[in-house]
Parts: structure tokens; C-alpha cells; sequence
């Protein structure tokens, strides 16, 4: 047998050494397998960590991710001008509407509130002036407003005004003999008046028992009347047209019982869906083109959010890949600082970002149909996204060495100035209330305060 093995032609190291180092040779191997492993992973760490043009440089591989980044910068910011725009239609129709109904409501309105209410009146003439005034107003409302007003229903589903009055229960009171016998219970009543019944001779109901008004135990009076408009600026806009529905209150309010009641105009617009829209001309194909650029944006905002989760589980397999190499290696655990270099808190800003903006943009589409009306929200998930796709800018800035410099420089120094404005806003805030109480009470308010300034 043995002189058949030494017949075989085999290499001199394997005659030599013999059947004893075939552990050695399989050692030998896996050695060799093992410097490869380790080649492999420092090869794909070094790419890894590598920003996206010197990975151009090392392998010719297109960044698409960046420029995927930057054409979804440039789509997001014109989608979130052009909301910007329609959004300030909405606003400004809201706004003016709600200066109109002042003008129309409130008798001897000046333009312009005084303090946080808007008129005020000093005698019980002027009151009930004021109450009948807002009234008549509201009967005659078809013939004297410029805008696209109409009557909107009640809770009972009738055209209505409403007329609430805040009283204590009973009294009396003499101030004269510093006499006040009075039940400190609320009572409210109320009245709806309809277009029927304002069509009716005034004196019919300004004569009711309910106008009779004690002043001494009024609190409150509460007119509230329910509007519909339609704000036909869009159209000049190319965009279809809302429906509004104004629920308005005025409030005179004498709680403070000091001889003058302060008027309160209260207006809550909320915005419905239009029962029947027909209108000719190039709206419809302006709103077909916005609906296929805010699909377009979806479309982006997918491909960046699956680029960057495919990024984000392949540095996971990663670092799991070095985690075990180090330990069989090193017999150590990383740190969790060193772990947390592999999770790029760029991607994740980024992937939240890409949500809040698929988010906005399908409520967007759905208000551009007028299937829904929400516009707050949509603003603040589309302004949100942009801000968040825009700090995301400074990570392509860290590339140029002048700006990371910066960067990290505003890194090291965020907790200090974290820390200084705590101890900062500990010192603001005790000034603030010193200066409330102190200097509060005397503090030009009013526009005829600032004319005629008080006396310490």
C-alpha cells in the first residue's frame, strides 16, 4: 500500500509531509477564505461610507439617488407655491368676507376693532339700536351685500335668526343705598326669528317681552345667523370655485357690568362641496394638468422613499456583517455610536419627508376635485415636507469642505446654545411675569389709549 502511494506522481510537500497535514492544508484554505471575507467587507465599507461623487470616481456608478433628490427638491417646491397661491385665495375670501359682515352687522362700525372686540356701546339706547340694527340687517341682506351671499339653515332646517339672552335668575339692586339682593344662577333664553316673521310690521316683535331687557342682571346677548357664499375668484385663477358656509355671532357682552358693553363679531367659514358645478370653458383642463403634475409628485416621492428604505436594509445586512466579523475576529462587540454610523439619519429624514408629501399631495388632489376641503392640514403636511426636503440640502453641502467645516462646527456648538438659551429663557420668564404684573394694567391697548396714554 505504501509503495502505491509513493508511485502516485504527487506534489513534493505532500510526500514529504504526509497524511498528518491534510488539518493543515484545509487551515491553509480557510485562511485564504477568510482574507477574502475580510477584503469583501472592507471593500463594501469603504463604498459604503463613500458620498455619492466618490462613488461616481470608484466604480462609474450614476448617483441616482441624489439626482432623484434634487429634481424632487424642484417638484415639491413648485407644487407647494402653486397650494400656496390657491390656499391665499381661500384666506383672503375669508378675511374680507368677515369685514364685509362687520360693515353689515354691527352699527357704527369704524373699520378697524378696538382691542380683541370690535365696537362697544354706552347706553341702553345704543343697545338696543345696535341689537335691532343687526337684525334688519340680516332681513335685508339680499339687497344691500356686494358678495354672493344667500341664507343658510338652522339646526331646525329653517331660515332663521337667533337670539339668545345670558340673565341671573332675580334681583334687585340700589346702589345708591349700597343695597344687592341677587340669585347667582344663570338663566338663557332664547328666540329664532324667521324671514317670515321679520317680514312681519317690526314693531311686532321689537315689542316682545323678550327685548325687555334688565340690565343690571344682563350678562350676554347672542345673535347667531348662518350664511352661504361662493367665491368666484378662483375662476380667474383656473381653478373651480368653493362653496362656503359663514356661521356668524355677534356678542354683547356686559359681564363686567361697568357700563359698557363690548360687540364681539365672530365669523366660522368652513367649506362644503358644491351640490351642482357647471362651468364651460378652460377650468376643466387646468384641473386635469394640476391632478397629472400632483401625480407625477407621488410618482417621485415613491421611487425616492423605495431607494432610500432599500438603502437603509442594506446597511442594516451590512453592519449585521461586520458586527459578526468582529466578534469571530476581535472576540469584541462594537459600540453603539460605531453601530449608529451605518443608519444614514439623512435616509430617514428623507423617507419621513417622502411620506408627508404622498400624504399632502393625495389630500391636495382630492381638494382640487372638491371631494374635500381640508386645506389646513394639507398645508401643513406640504409645508412641512418641503421644509424637511430642504434641510435635507445641507447634506449635499457637506460634500464641498468650506461648508462641512460649518456644518460640523454647528453640530459641536447645538447643545451649548440648547444649554444657554434654558439658562436664557429662565431669566426671560421671570421678567415677563414681572413686567405683566407690574406694567401690564397700564399698557396702551386700545387705539384710543395710544391717542390719550394713562397716568401712572
Amino acid at each position: 500500500m505504501a509503495r502505491d502511494v509513493e508511485a502516485l506522481d504527487l506534489p513534493a510537500w505532500s510526500r514529504a509531509s504526509g497524511p498528518s497535514q491534510g488539518p493543515q492544508c484545509r487551515d491553509t484554505m480557510a485562511h485564504l477564505d477568510s482574507e477574502v471575507k475580510e477584503e469583501c467587507l472592507r471593500e463594501d465599507l469603504r463604498f459604503y461610507f463613500m458620498n455619492p461623487c466618490e462613488k461616481f470616481r470608484a466604480r462609474q456608478q450614476i448617483p441616482w439617488k441624489m439626482g432623484l433628490q434634487i429634481l424632487k427638491i424642484v417638484m415639491v417646491t413648485t407644487q407647494l407655491v402653486r397650494f400656496g397661491l390657491s390656499n391665499q385665495l381661500v384666506v383672503a375670501f375669508k378675511e374680507e368676507n368677515t369685514a364685509a359682515f362687520k360693515h353689515l352687522f354691527l352699527k357704527g362700525y369704524s373699520g378697524s376693532d378696538e382691542d380683541d372686540y370690535s365696537c362697544s356701546v354706552y347706553t341702553q339706547e345704543d343697545t338696543y339700536d345696535s341689537i335691532f340694527f343687526a337684525i334688519n340687517q340680516f332681513h335685508r341682506l339680499r339687497n344691500l351685500s356686494l358678495g354672493t351671499l344667500g341664507y343658510g339653515e338652522s339646526e331646525d332646517n329653517r331660515i332663521a335668526l337667533k337670539v339668545c339672552k345670558q340673565h341671573y335668575k332675580k334681583g334687585t339692586m340700589f346702589p345708591s343705598n349700597e343695597t344687592l339682593n341677587i340669585d347667582s344662577d344663570i338663566e338663557i333664553d332664547c328666540i329664532h326669528l324667521d324671514l317670515e316673521a321679520l317680514s312681519k310690521d317690526p314693531q311686532d316683535w321689537k315689542n316682545s317681552s323678550f327685548f325687555r331687557l334688565e340690565f343690571y342682571r344682563l350678562l350676554q346677548i347672542d345673535i347667531s345667523f348662518q350664511l352661504k357664499g361662493i367665491d368666484l375668484q378662483t375662476i380667474h385663477s383656473r381653478e373651480l370655485p368653493d362653496c362656503y358656509v359663514f356661521q356668524n355671532m355677534i356678542i354683547f357682552d356686559n359681564k363686567a357690568h361697568s357700563g359698557k358693553i363690548k360687540i364681539y363679531f365672530n365669523s366660522d367659514a368652513k367649506i362644503e362641496e358644491c351640490k351642482d358645478l357647471k362651468i364651460s370653458g378652460s377650468i376643466q383642463k387646468n384641473t386635469q394638468y394640476v391632478l397629472v403634475f400632483d401625480a407625477f409628485v407621488i410618482v417621485i416621492c415613491l421611487a425616492s422613499l423605495i431607494l432610500c428604505t432599500r438603502s437603509i436594509v442594506l446597511a442594516l445586512r451590512l453592519r449585521k456583517r461586520f458586527l459578526k466579523f468582529f466578534l469571530e475576529k476581535y472576540k469584541r462587540h462594537v459600540c453603539n455610536a460605531d453601530q449608529r454610523e451605518f443608519i444614514n439619519q439623512w435616509y430617514i429624514l428623507v423617507i419621513i419627508s417622502d411620506l408627508l408629501t404622498i400624504s399632502g399631495s393625495v389630500l391636495k388632489m382630492e381638494i382640487k376635485a372638491k371631494n374635500l376641503t381640508n386645506y389646513n392640514l394639507c398645508s401643513i403636511l406640504l409645508g412641512t415636507s418641503t421644509l424637511f426636503v430642504w434641510v435635507g440640502v445641507i447634506r449635499y453641502l457637506g460634500y464641498f469642505q468650506a461648508y462641512n467645516v460649518l456644518i460640523l462646527t454647528m453640530q459641536a456648538s447645538l447643545p451649548k446654545v440648547l444649554r444657554f438659551c434654558a439658562c436664557a429663557g429662565m431669566i426671560y420668564l421671570g421678567y415677563t411675569f414681572c413686567g405683566w404684573i407690574v406694567l401690564g394694567p397700564y399698557h396702551n391697548k386700545s387705539p384710543e389709549d395710544q391717542h390719550y396714554p394713562r397716568k401712572i
